[in-house]
C-alpha cells in the first residue's frame, strides 16, 4: 500500500524528533572566557565605599577616585573601622584629649597586620580613607585625624559623594 504524502511527512517529522540532541559548548565557553577576562580588568578600577542609609556624606565635584585603603566610618552615633565600632560618638566629642585610645589601638593592630611601609609610605604615611557624615562636628573630625597622624596614618582622603561641575557663563 502506497503512503500519502502527508504520511511520508509525518513519518519523517517524527523520525527527526527521536534523535538526541546535542549542545556545542565551544562558543559558549569562547563568551565566558572573554567575559571573565572583561571582569577581572574592569573590577580594578572603582572602590566602592560602603553606603549607609545613617551616613550622608558631603559632595564635591573632586575628579580624584578612591584609592583601597582603611576606612573609618563616622555616622551619627559611632566610630567604626573595618566594621567594628571603636567609640561613640559622644565619647569622641566630649573627651579632653586629642586623641582617641580605642582607635589609636586599633589603627596600630591594623598597622601591625599590613606589610612594611614603602617608600612612598614613609614619607607620606600610610594611607586611610575617613567616611563622614556631612553633620559631624569639626571637633570631632580634628580628634580623628589627630589620632590618625599619631598612628602612622597620615595621608588621610575624606570620602565624598561626587556632583557634576556647574557650567557657568563667567568660566
Amino acid at each position: 500500500m502506497k503512503k500519502s504524502l502527508r504520511a511520508r511527512r509525518m513519518e519523517r517529522h517524527h523520525s527527526r524528533m527521536k534523535k538526541d540532541s546535542s549542545l556545542n559548548l565551544t562558543s559558549l565557553m569562547d563568551i565566558f572566557t572573554i567575559l571573565v577576562f572583561f571582569l577581572m580588568v574592569n573590577s580594578s578600577d572603582v572602590q566602592v565605599l560602603k553606603d549607609t542609609k545613617s551616613l550622608i556624606m558631603p559632595k564635591s565635584v573632586a575628579e580624584q577616585k578612591p584609592k583601597d585603603t582603611l576606612v573609618i566610618m563616622v555616622d551619627n552615633q559611632s566610630v567604626t573601622i573595618q566594621g567594628q565600632v571603636v567609640a561613640s560618638l559622644d565619647q569622641v566629642k566630649f573627651a579632653e584629649e586629642d586623641i582617641i585610645p580605642a582607635l589609636d589601638d586599633e589603627l596600630k593592630r591594623q598597622a601591625a597586620r599590613r606589610p612594611e611601609l614603602t617608600e612612598e609610605e614613609k614619607l607620606l604615611g600610610r594611607p586611610i580613607t575617613i567616611q563622614g557624615d556631612k553633620e559631624i562636628p569639626y571637633v570631632v573630625l580634628k580628634k580623628l585625624m589627630a589620632t590618625c597622624a599619631q598612628a602612622e596614618y597620615r595621608d588621610i582622603s575624606l570620602a565624598v559623594t561626587r556632583m557634576l561641575k556647574k557650567q557657568t557663563g563667567g568660566e
